[in-house]
């Protein structure tokens, strides 16, 4: 980080925080240590998040917030539901958190977020935390900046957490923790079928963003049939559903289909996850997840779910499961589709001997 001193902020007893982080999955889960930090500082402070639609189920029933707000971005909005009625509840948010009177808005996300500060600029906040950059527009109107610096070499989890430091909280980050709905996990598990009694539950999560995270098929198949002979494991199938030729959602229902026509239920029980909060219900019913990298990795992390996770393009120092047990396989071509069978068995009998 720079040498350029920072304001130090005189903060209230009883402040009112609103956290920021408009991205991703994974993003929104490597913030979870923010919050958890802010709370353990102020513990008598109101502290909200603003997130969008698609993600606020991470953050459903979290002990360390007293609310949580979301806008639609368009491109998420519901069937049938116009642009302008997405911006028309946009701008009905706004002006309630205006009401809201917040002390500070945090920016979460690393380097200088514009997006974000536009969304924060009309809430009327006291101050905006936020990183700054040399050079970039509109970083002026953040009043407490932070600047940003140099984040090589950091967890995504580390490097936001230096937006605390004019709250004088410093590092190491806690661990993200998630707070899954019980009623959605307890009917998971009542439908699981009489072979699964007993056995090790392993979640196989099959879908990913990027091509280069996305591991055959076949190979999923070949996995589980040998650690069901290794271990007696029975499997939790996710995926991201939908059809892979959807132009808006593209999913991964041929895979999924696939898999239990091969497999069937006396190994593998699907579980079609049409909101996030089923997916964080069904991995935290798991002993062991088996994914690629991605938002699915993150959630299962703050679960604490032991996890053999496969990368390709992605940078394991900076993305990497925080704060859980895990092996990370990734190969020089940086493909996971050059992993092979037996670099997953061996990763995952290290995990079952922990």
């Amino acid at each position: 980080m720079s040498d350029i001193a920072m304001p130090t902020l005189d903060v209230p007893t009883r402040p009112r925080i609103l956290v920021i982080r408009r991205d991703n999955i994974g993003d929104l889960v490597c913030t979870l240590p923010m919050i958890t930090a802010l709370r353990r500082r102020y513990p008598e402070a109101h502290i909200a998040a603003l997130v969008n639609s698609y993600n606020r189920d991470v953050l459903a029933g979290h002990p360390d917030l007293d609310a949580v707000y979301a806008y639609t971005k368009a491109k998420h909005r519901e069937d049938g539901e116009s642009v302008a009625g997405v911006y028309w509840r946009r701008i009905k948010l706004t002006l309630h958190l205006r009401r809201e009177r917040f002390d500070y808005a945090v920016l979460g996300g690393a380097h200088f977020l514009p997006r974000a500060l536009r969304l924060a600029r009309p809430l009327g906040a006291r101050h905006i935390v936020g990183f700054t950059e040399p050079g970039r527009r509109g970083a002026g109107a953040i009043d407490t900046p932070v600047p940003y610096g140099s984040g090589a070499g950091m967890h995504e989890v580390e490097d936001i957490f230096r937006l605390l430091a004019p709250f004088g909280i410093e590092g190491p980050p806690p661990a993200a923790r998630l707070a899954p709905d019980a009623v959605l996990a307890d009917a998971i598990r009542t439908g699981l079928p009489a072979a699964a009694a007993g056995r090790p539950l392993v979640g196989l999560h099959v879908s990913a963003r990027k091509p280069s995270n996305r591991w055959p098929v076949e190979r999923f198949v070949e996995l589980a049939r040998r650690l069901h002979e290794a271990h007696g494991a029975h499997f939790l199938l996710f995926w991201s559903p939908g059809a892979p030729d959807d132009r808006f959602h593209p999913g991964d229902d041929d895979k999924a289909d696939h898999l239990a026509a091969v497999l069937g239920p006396d190994l593998l029980t699907p579980c079609r996850t049409e909101r996030l909060a089923e997916l964080i219900a069904g991995l935290s019913l798991c002993d062991r997840v088996i994914c690629s990298d991605g938002g699915a990795m993150h959630i299962a992390a703050a679960l604490e779910r032991p996890i053999v996770c496969l990368f390709g393009a992605t940078d394991p120092v900076r993305w990497h499961p925080w704060a859980t047990d895990y092996r990370l396989l990734q190969t020089p071509a940086r493909d996971v589709s050059d992993v092979d069978v037996d670099a997953v068995l061996v990763a995952f009998s290290e995990l079952m001997s922990r």
